[in-house]
């Protein structure tokens, strides 16, 4: 559970991060929105550091599933725009893929 909550916060630090960088180049937003921007990424990268898995590579791959999760979520509602049946369809595989990465039975 601590893993899931600790991927979550992660993630939400990560886009938090990026939106601000597109809100400064897409939405022609203030050059103020990069601190924030870059302060959530440093965020990311120290929660990422935080899960309890042996290999950094195994932890990221994971985390690539939340992410999406949290994408679709932040589309959803700061966007605006509601995530289709092929969105929901294409994360459930990915946090299916996930779940295999994070707790498959490992050789010791």
């Amino acid at each position: 559970m601590r893993t899931l909550f600790l991927y979550f916060c992660a993630a939400l630090a990560e886009i938090a991060g990026c939106y601000a960088f597109w809100a400064w180049l897409r939405l022609e937003r203030s050059a103020f929105w990069l601190l924030p921007g870059i302060v959530s990424l440093m965020i990311f990268a120290w929660l990422l550091t935080r899960i309890d898995v042996a290999y950094a590579g195994r932890s990221y791959a994971a985390y690539g599933a939340i992410y999406i999760a949290s994408a679709l979520l932040w589309l959803w509602l700061v966007e605006g725009g509601r995530p289709d049946r092929w969105d929901l369809a294409g994360v459930a595989v990915c946090l299916l893929g996930a779940g295999i990465i994070l707790y498959g039975p490992r050789a010791s």
